[in-house]
């Protein structure tokens, strides 16, 4: 289904027509999203920002995810962390240029900000001295980082308070941002996690993050041995995957980008689906699996599968849902118990089964959820419990499987161009579309890129957490 004011927004003089004549019409801007397959350096040519409080406790790790993906920093002229930024920049050959507070300079990429040392409400101000002058140079599709320190029962009221405020201000400026394409996130990491901010920081500054706005993300020190290295360009070489409820939409999408990342990809689906099944395994050079998640035995055929074809998985990605629309009064008992058994049932029993001995250490596990199941919906009482189930099944099960170095977390797609979005009254369509900062409906490959980065080595410091894909929708926010 096309976005008429989408494509319409790509017509300049329509554009300039109707912003001419002052008409109330939402024009969205055409999202930059990635066009070439994982690289190492996805910041090459990229001009951003950067600069920090009264100390920036973070500015090392910082600097070298800067440097090393390619990025082009500049850094006003008396910050204390000019030096680091100086030494990485020479080490990468990456020139180091002088960064001036004020609101004609150069054009920006991305702006990132250290803002885990602020402590007190007046060193808040900084947000306000750093930020003002420098959010007209913000390009369209642009990037907006904020790095901060994740709540500790230690920490002093006053400074919880501070870096709670944070989350506040990185909402908002994403409201501001998000009618020119561009997105605000905010990371929060723990105190001995710095060394894990490198992927998170990159996924946030990169193409691959479009309809991600508005968010926080926790950064946490992990558990177990410490990670291989492992290739930017191929981060799941030689990794095995499993997608269920591949044969389209999301799951296709995920599918493809997976094996883009390097992973052998097994596509799940229903029997019913075969022929698309099929179709998308030969595509992305992996293999069909069709199985009935709702039956007793499909957890053991799953096992039994893998066995046969690989020694084990390293990735499990529980795609496949339903919804079965009705309010509580008019919903028929089998209509609640589909999409509670579908949507949270299956995926923990195929879960608890695959953990047996199929899963093996370091593995990712990656649910859907949805802003139903954060904000709830009319007429999806079933749907949203069991989404939000979900939330509740990632934070409950992720320190569960910590030992093993495996992490467990959820994504939550607000409005995603899919058949099921297509299928909705035009009106409503309408308003789920208008309702992002963004002003649009996301692709189903936004939440495969999603999901792919939580999939991979550099989200080994994310766990038991929730990532929305919605564009910074206002429901759930």
């Amino acid at each position: 289904m096309s976005d008429f004011l989408l494509e319409l927004g790509q017509n300049h003089r329509a554009r300039a027509l109707i912003k001419g004549l002052g008409l109330p019409i939402p024009m969205p801007q055409d999202l930059a999203r990635a066009s070439e397959g994982f690289i190492a350096r996805p910041l090459e040519g990229h001009e951003v920002a950067f600069g920090h409080g009264d100390a920036s406790p973070l500015s090392e790790v910082i600097a070298k995810t800067l440097a090393e993906a390619g990025a082009h920093v500049g850094v006003v002229h008396d910050c204390p962390s000019r030096g680091i930024f100086e030494t990485q920049a020479e080490a990468w050959s990456r020139p180091q240029w002088e960064l001036t507070l004020n609101p004609d300079g150069p054009k920006l990429d991305s702006i990132v900000f250290d803002a885990s040392a602020l402590d007190t409400t007046e060193s808040l101000r900084n947000l306000y001295d750093f930020f003002h002058p420098l959010m007209r140079r913000l390009k369209k599709c642009g990037r907006v980082v904020i790095l901060a320190t994740a709540p500790d029962a230690k920490q002093a009221p006053l400074m919880r308070a501070t870096q709670a405020a944070l989350l506040g201000f990185i909402k908002s400026v994403a409201k501001e941002v998000g009618k020119k394409g561009s997105t605000a996130n905010i990371i929060y990491v723990e105190g001995n996690a710095s060394a894990h901010l490198e992927g998170p920081l990159r996924f946030l500054l990169s193409r691959r993050s479009v309809f991600v706005s508005g968010q926080p993300i926790v950064v946490r020190a992990p558990k177990g041995r410490k990670l291989p290295e492992w290739d930017w360009s191929r981060p799941l070489d030689g990794k095995v995957a499993l997608v269920t409820g591949a044969a389209r939409g999301i799951g296709a999408a995920t599918s493809s980008l997976l094996a883009s990342a390097g992973a052998t990809v097994i596509c799940l689906d229903r029997p019913a689906d075969d022929g698309l099944l099929s179709k998308v395994a030969r595509e992305v050079g992996g293999m069909p699996l069709p199985v009935d998640i709702t039956t007793p035995e499909a957890p053991q055929a799953i096992a039994d599968f893998v066995a046969e074809h690989r020694d084990g998985l390293d990735i499990i990605v529980h795609n496949a849902g339903v919804t079965r629309d009705k309010t509580l009064a008019r919903m028929k008992p089998e209509w609640w118990d589909q999409a509670v058994d579908i949507n949270l049932g299956a995926v923990e029993r195929i879960t608890s089964k695959l953990l047996e001995g199929t899963l093996r250490d370091h593995g990712r596990i990656i649910c859907l959820s949805s802003v139903a199941g954060i904000a709830g919906n009319l007429g999806q009482t079933n749907y949203a419990a069991s989404k939000s189930g979900i939330l509740g099944y990632v934070r409950g099960l992720a320190p569960v499987v910590a030992r093993r170095g495996i992490t467990v977390n959820a994504i939550a797609p607000g409005f995603i161009e899919t058949r099921l979005t297509a299928a909705i009254p035009v009106v409503i369509r309408e308003a789920g579309r208008r309702l992002s900062n963004l002003g649009q409906g996301g692709q189903p490959r936004d939440v495969g890129d999603a999901i792919t980065f939580l999939s991979t080595p550099a989200a080994h410091g994310i766990t038991g957490t929730t990532l929305r894909v919605c564009g910074g929708a206002l429901i759930g926010a």
